[in-house]
C-alpha cells in the first residue's frame, strides 16, 4: 500500500498457499496473483477438495469423501476399500499425519497416530482413509487459469522420486506417460481448476 503496489505474485509455496494472505491482499484493494482464497482454502483441505471435485467424474484413488471419527465406521470402510489401506491427514502435507495399515488389527494404533500427528502438524485432527497404492508414481500437472473462466494445463512433471514423501527430483515431461493418458490427465487437471 505504501508504494501503490497493484498486483502481488506470491512466487511459489508458503504465501502462495496461505488462503489468509490471499484475502488480505484482496481486502486491500490490491489483485493477488493467484487462486481466489476460497480455492487456496478448499484445495488445501483434501476432503473438501474431494468433495469439490466430485461433479466433475475425475478419476480418484477409492476411500472416503468425509473424516472418520469412529473406528467401527474406519473399520468397515477399510474391509470395504481393501487392504492395505493408507490414513490420511485431510489438512496433511508432506508425509505427516499418514499411515499405511496392512490389516485390521493395526488400524486402531495407526489411527490414533495419525490423528495426533495430524493435530500436531496442522492444528486438525481430521482423517480419511484411501486404498494404498503400492507402486505409484507420483505425477503432477500445472494449471493456469484467468478471471474469466479460461483454464489451459501446461503439461506434467514426474515427482516419484521422493524420500520420506518429499519430492527429490521433478522431471517433464513424464517419461510414463502416452499422448493418450497425457490428454486425460491434463483434461481432468483443468477440471479439478474448474471446480
Amino acid at each position: 500500500l505504501q508504494l501503490g503496489v497493484d498486483g502481488i505474485h506470491p512466487g511459489f509455496g508458503f504465501l502462495s498457499e496461505n488462503a489468509i494472505f490471499a484475502q488480505k491482499v484482496t481486502d486491500a484493494g490490491i489483485t493477488f496473483i493467484g487462486p481466489t482464497p476460497s480455492a487456496i482454502e478448499t484445495m488445501g483441505d483434501k476432503l473438501a477438495a474431494k468433495q469439490t471435485v466430485s461433479a466433475y467424474n475425475i478419476p480418484m484413488v477409492p476411500g472416503t469423501n468425509t473424516a472418520i471419527h469412529d473406528l467401527e465406521e474406519a473399520k468397515r470402510i477399510a474391509v470395504e476399500v481393501g487392504f492395505p489401506v493408507l490414513i490420511k491427514a485431510a489438512a496433511g502435507g508432506g508425509g505427516k499425519g499418514m499411515r499405511i495399515v496392512d490389516n485390521i488389527e493395526e488400524l486402531d494404533e495407526q489411527m490414533q497416530r495419525a490423528i495426533s500427528e495430524a493435530v500436531a502438524a496442522f492444528g486438525n485432527g481430521a482423517v480419511f482413509i484411501e486404498r494404498y497404492v503400492t507402486s505409484p508414481r507420483h505425477v503432477e500437472i500445472q494449471v493456469l487459469a484467468d478471471m474469466h473462466g479460461n483454464v489451459v494445463h501446461l503439461f506434467e512433471r514426474e515427482c516419484s522420486i521422493q524420500r520420506r514423501h518429499q519430492k527429490v527430483i521433478e522431471e517433464a515431461p513424464s517419461a510414463i506417460l502416452t499422448p493418450e493418458l497425457r490428454t486425460q490427465m491434463g483434461k481432468s487437471a483443468t477440471d479439478v481448476a474448474r471446480s
